[in-house]
């Protein structure tokens, strides 16, 4: 005797079975938060007691939708930045896991190994439904490709007038202006910059830098300004070799530095450490973003925190809305200043 196949059920028939639409058990299968918790268990319970699963190359096919958001990191060609970058793994983290609650997987790569025209690569060949730009690096022309080709993506940087897509980044003049302000505070008087400027974010934070010295009435002292990647390697190495000539200087004894990230302030204060400089109390440093590393070194690294909770949830949002064809404005989240002992003074 033939025993008799089983029948191999739908969504439709789990949706019928659960007592929904069939978008909405959809929605449930993907745990989508749209849909209440408790209809989302009843689909989910249904789905596993007959060991339905999705095809996803049919749904694809169906919805001409990849479900696939693609991330891409600039770098530029010169840096020894790399996934790696404490700042990056943190937001990255945040990204991946607001894009799994809203049903999508995330696709990494970086402007390294990508393509060189996007739209083709990820939009035509049906690789993803949108694109999160991590950094605007030097002014990468790939993202005005972009803008130009009318396709949903979304950039996390500093927003310029001129742009027309949105960008969603921290305040990071502001940022810079509340670092210098509380070191020329603790009495500092020759404050340095340490980080690219060719970077947009990172001129955003020189040009902080330049309306607490301007507001104090101090001189800019463009050897004071040093062009540092965005490695502690790098700032480690450049500190050698420049700042220490700033420590005896005639023009008076360097005692503040400002990075343009946490990785570069502690790439310089290992340096200055190893030459025999006290923190804070011949030099006092303050870095940029806050990364968990920050809080732990010795001394303890004071630092201008960027909210990338926020930020990671913000570009998920803003792309799923163009993804939809919404038109969504660019948006700047606040920074606060957290003092520790990098910085802190006894005057």
């Amino acid at each position: 005797m033939v025993k008799e196949c089983a029948k191999v059920l739908t969504l439709a028939d789990i949706a019928r079975l659960a007592g929904v639409s069939e978008s909405t058990a959809s929605r449930a299968l993907r745990d989508n938060p749209v849909i209440n918790a408790a209809t989302r268990q009843k689909v989910q319970q249904i789905a596993a007691d007959h060991q339905f699963k999705v095809n996803a190359t049919a749904r694809s096919l169906r919805t001409q939708k990849s479900h696939t958001i693609a991330v891409i990191i600039l770098f530029d060609a010169k840096t020894q930045q790399t996934l790696t970058d404490p700042f990056l793994l943190d937001i990255l983290g945040v990204i991946a896991d607001e894009l799994t609650r809203q049903g999508y997987d995330m696709l990494l790569s970086t402007s390294k190994t990508t393509d060189k025209d996007w739209r083709s690569y990820y939009f035509d060949s049906k690789r993803a439904d949108g694109l999160i730009v991590i950094g605007q690096g030097e002014h990468d022309e790939r993202v005005l490709q972009l803008a130009d080709a009318a396709v949903p993506f979304v950039v996390w940087g500093a927003a310029d007038s001129d742009e027309t897509y949105p960008v969603i980044g921290s305040d990071n003049r502001q940022g810079a202006k509340l670092a210098v302000e509380h070191l020329l505070k603790q009495g500092c008087k020759r404050v340095a910059f340490l980080g690219d400027i060719r970077h947009t974010e990172i001129e955003m934070r020189y040009l902080g830098y330049q309306d607490a010295l301007s507001q104090a009435g101090l001189q800019l002292e463009p050897k004071l300004q040093l062009n540092t990647d965005f490695t502690a390697q790098d700032a480690y190495i450049k500190t050698q070799q420049v700042l220490f000539n700033e420590l005896s200087s005639s023009a008076g004894s360097l005692d503040a530095i400002f990075a343009a990230s946490d990785a570069i302030a502690m790439g310089a204060m290992k340096a200055l450490l190893e030459y025999g400089v006290q923190i804070p109390q011949q030099l006092a440093i303050v870095g940029f973003d806050d990364i968990a590393m920050s809080a732990y070194c010795t001394p303890s690294l004071s630092t201008v925190k960027q909210d990338t909770q926020a930020g990671g949830k913000l570009l998920v949002s803003t792309l799923l809305q163009r993804i939809a064809g919404k038109t969504v404005p660019s948006a700047q989240l606040p920074v606060r200043l957290l003092c520790r002992q990098s910085s802190l003074r006894l005057l």
